[in-house]
């Protein structure tokens, strides 16, 4: 039996890293603290290999732990050892099947070195991405990161201009106009003094023109309806609210600005990463979409098949068999990464205008299988995913086809989907409901259907399968 050293890492966010170092038999070798500098890690190889056959590589297993995990596997794996990164999900399973009511950072450190006994093709070794890579994958985050911060800023100057203006006229997506007005002119006894002139000027050059007098219009009167409701009341504190609204404005100049400095260098990565652009050819991948899916994804060899990327990605539903019964219709498992699963379902819901075979699929589950938006939007990201996957490991661009496999061009796809795979208005309305079912399925030859008649008030003893002979009166103290 050739030897083997299991390393098992519980990483540390502040404190020293906890190391449990075991052999192919799984007896404990070595007991370690270490830290994420060269002298200690060295310390911790040395003390792994310490008996060890010549030529032996580490199986370093530690859990994506906040940034620790990655100092460790660069060490470990430019050494040329095994560095294998698993969820924390099952690390914790296993530690809780080998210790139910205890917890430590030693029982952790020596669960995960256990890990390559109990589960050996479940395990898969990092690859650590290379500098395009590497610099697509932050740039990716970065941006995301970013564009959710700028939303919240977005919904939040909503919500207090709403509360300064009752009668806000901000009922779309805020405008360079809109920002510029608020920034300046928040307060309603300041946006009436401004006038209709200096207001409509402001407006005509915030927006280059596409507005105006009319827009300026709007404003002034949600300021005088705001200044009739409110009057001098002193819960409301127009100066205050103001002020709160001018720097939420500024933030989200700034976040504006570093977004489109991080979406500059995105996309110089993307480049060079997918300089064929085979991500932005699938249906609903697009700029931003094309990029996330790349970095996220990394080399699409590393997955066996489409379908283990499609549960990579948490798309795939959950599976419940016992026994004859296999329930069906089982929620996603969303084991993967929240991006790419949110990436997927926003793209789905643009490719399923633009792609007959997957607005067929979309049809289906909404008119037939009786789900509501979402739950269809799902079905078609799930297969979203596999293509895309199939496209990265071919190396050849996606080509949209129709329900029979014939190639189409982008207005013919569109206009297939406009005459044939279009949910009518009506059921789109059924699925809205909360109190819509979903849509009946017909029960197979040889099947009987329930019977309604002989179902009693609850409590009641069960009746006679019979409803044609008269039924006998039961004696319920000698039942």
């Amino acid at each position: 039996m050739a030897t083997r050293r299991l390393v098992g890492i519980d990483l540390g966010i502040a404190t020293a890293h906890t190391v449990r170092v075991l052999d192919e038999t799984g007896a404990t070798v070595a007991r370690r603290k270490a830290w994420p500098t060269v002298e200690s890690l060295t310390g911790i190889e040395q003390a792994a290999l310490a008996g060890a056959e010549a030529g032996t590589r580490l199986e370093v297993v530690m859990e994506p732990t906040g940034p620790a995990w990655l100092p460790i596997a660069v060490f470990f794996a430019t050494r040329g050892h095994l560095v294998h990164r698993v969820s924390s999900a099952k690390a914790a399973d296993l530690r809780r099947f080998l210790s139910r009511h205890t917890k430590t950072n030693g029982i952790d450190a020596e669960t995960l070195a256990r890990l390559p006994l109990f589960d050996p093709a479940g395990l898969r070794p990092l690859e650590l991405p290379g500098a395009e890579r590497a610099g697509l994958d932050r740039r990716v985050r970065a941006t995301d990161r970013l564009t959710r911060a700028g939303a919240e800023h977005k919904r939040r100057i909503k919500d207090l201009a709403r509360q300064v203006l009752p009668m806000s006229p901000l009922t779309g997506d805020l405008g360079v106009a809109d920002l510029a007005v608020l920034e300046r002119y928040a307060d309603p006894r300041a946006l009436t003094r401004a006038g209709l002139t200096r207001l409509t000027t402001l407006i005509t050059r915030a927006s280059h023109g596409h507005q105006g007098r009319d827009r300026a219009q709007q404003w002034l009167e949600a300021a005088r309806a705001s200044l009739a409701l409110y009057g001098e009341h002193p819960a409301v504190a127009f100066a205050d609210l103001a002020a709160e609204i001018a720097t939420e404005v500024r933030l989200l100049r700034a976040v504006q600005a570093e977004l489109a400095e991080h979406a500059q260098h995105r996309e110089a990565y993307y480049q060079q990463v997918d300089p064929e652009e085979l991500a932005r050819s699938l249906p609903g991948v697009a700029e931003i979409s094309g990029p996330a899916l790349v970095a996220v994804t990394g080399d699409a060899a590393r997955f066996r098949n489409a379908k283990a990327f499609r549960s990579y990605t948490g798309l795939a539903p959950r599976a419940s068999e016992t026994g004859e019964t296999d329930r069906k219709g089982q929620p996603m498992s969303k084991a993967g990464s929240s991006l790419l699963r949110t990436t997927l379902i926003r793209a789905a819901d643009t490719a399923r205008h633009q792609d007959p075979q997957l607005a067929r699929l979309y049809y289906v589950q909404m008119v037939e299988r009786g789900k509501d938006h979402l739950g269809a939007l799902c079905v078609v990201a799930a297969h979203l995913a596999e293509r895309f996957w199939t496209v990265m490991r071919r190396g050849e661009p996606y080509v949209i086809r129709d329900t029979d496999g014939r190639p189409v061009s982008a207005e013919e796809a569109k206009a297939i989907v406009r005459q044939h795979w279009t949910v009518p208005a009506e059921v789109r309305a059924r699925r809205r409901s909360k109190k819509a079912r979903k849509a009946p399925q017909t029960v197979p030859t040889g099947q009987s259907q329930p019977d309604t008649r002989s179902v009693g008030k609850r409590g009641d003893l069960p009746r006679s399968s019979s409803l044609t002979g008269p039924t006998q009166p039961v004696n319920r103290r000698t039942a």
